[in-house]
């Protein structure tokens, strides 16, 4: 099948498999709302002083829809390698990727960036949105395969860039969570993952489905990596989910702070970006996420006592020597120190650590999140605030 630029291929799968519920958390059916148990009202308590929280629920559609990452994964997954054709195809001219998005999106684009340099050889950067939103600036963009993301697909200011670089001459693609949205329209090839309906305002599944979705793209683009690491996802998360590290501690512990930083480099800095993001949009943590390069040029200064760092890292790989390197380094400046991932040579450099996935470094990330997104969701109820809701915060943004 040959393509052109009046052509547009939708890659999507009607149905994503169900995990069955354990005896902790059961899903509600697909067609009703979640309504989960209120608790009772909790304080806030600080360093800073208490203040009173929103109504905490006993289940949240936030852990509920963490619990289906498997399952959406494995359907993403099955659903998007046949595309890897296509997405060849398309991208056969070109030699650059631009990567457009925002928020969750922009991290999952962060690991985009990365992987296509170490692994298929292409120069990826982020786009920088207001250039085609508010100065209307014309770039020459033939050569450039543009690469949008953005889970629910309405995000205006995504789809107007994506349209802009068509406009200026690359070709387009986009990977989003839904078939019928604007951005699968304005893209000549959609990659939809499969993560299903996504009620907690926090992305969760949608994010990790929207990085196995760029896996598939660096095979098409010609990493060359091996295929059936990437078909042992699903299993890898889920058995991480099945026997989850003790939270409590760590929990405990960043309830007294105000602030903390999250750092990574290489494939992990994506999942540094995102945890601290998370931790801000659903904690209300002052969570600063850096490439820990960056963070010794400077940042490093705000590690003490009432800011511990958050370190993650690949299994393997070769930023795994400087993390740990860096965790002496918080350590010593008298901070705390928290990994995720590393196995025991981070964790005995740490103060406490969660275990990261059974995965080569390429892959990594996708797991790494999950620690991050199950101490998000409970360190939010041991805070007394509602995960699922998060003030002043919806599921769709908009941005010019």
């Amino acid at each position: 099948m040959s393509m052109n630029r009046g052509a547009k291929v939708t890659i999507r799968e009607v149905a994503v498999a169900e995990l069955p519920a354990g005896p902790e958390l059961a899903r509600p059916a697909e067609s009703e709302p979640a309504e989960p148990v209120v608790l009772h009202r909790r304080n806030r308590c600080t360093a800073t002083g208490c203040e009173s929280r929103q109504d905490v629920p006993v289940t949240t559609n936030m852990l509920a829809e963490i619990t289906e990452q498997p399952a959406a994964l494995r359907s993403t997954i099955d659903a998007l390698l046949p595309a890897t054709g296509e997405a060849e195809r398309l991208a056969r001219d070109t030699r650059h990727v631009l990567f457009i998005g925002r928020g969750t999106s922009d991290n999952a684009a962060v690991y985009g960036s990365y992987l296509l340099q170490a692994f298929a050889g292409r120069l990826a950067t982020l786009a920088s949105p207001s250039i085609a939103t508010a100065y209307r600036a014309r770039v020459d963009l033939s050569g450039v395969l543009a690469v949008a993301l953005s889970q629910s697909g309405r995000t205006g200011e995504v789809v107007e860039t994506l349209t802009w670089a068509r406009d200026c001459g690359a070709r387009a693609v986009a990977i989003t969570n839904s078939v019928s949205s604007p951005l699968a329209e304005a893209a000549e090839l959609a990659l939809v993952t499969c993560a299903g309906e996504e009620r907690a305002v926090p992305a969760t599944k949608t994010y990790t489905a929207q990085l196995a979705a760029i896996a598939v793209l660096a095979l098409s683009l010609g990493a060359r990596l091996d295929i059936s690491e990437l078909r042992r996802v699903p299993d890898a998360v889920a058995e991480m989910l099945a026997r989850p590290d003790d939270l409590e501690p760590l929990v405990n512990e960043l309830a007294t702070v105000p602030g903390v930083v999250v750092s990574g480099r290489g494939l992990a800095y994506s999942c540094a970006l995102e945890i601290a993001l998370k931790l801000k949009e659903a904690c209300y943590l002052r969570a600063m996420g850096l490439s820990w390069a960056d963070l010794l040029h400077g940042p490093i200064a705000v590690v003490d006592t009432q800011t511990p760092a958050i370190l993650v890292a690949a299994d393997s790989g070769p930023t795994l020597a400087g993390t740990i390197e860096l965790a002496h380094r918080v350590r010593d400046a008298g901070a705390r120190a928290y990994a995720i991932g590393g196995r025991p040579p981070l964790a005995d450099a740490c103060d406490r650590a969660l275990a990261g996935p059974d995965l080569p470094e390429w892959l990594a990330p996708i797991g790494l999140v999950v620690p991050g997104q199950l101490l998000t969701e409970a360190l939010a109820r041991r805070l007394g605030i509602n995960p699922d809701s998060p003030r002043r915060l919806s599921k769709i943004t908009q941005t010019g």
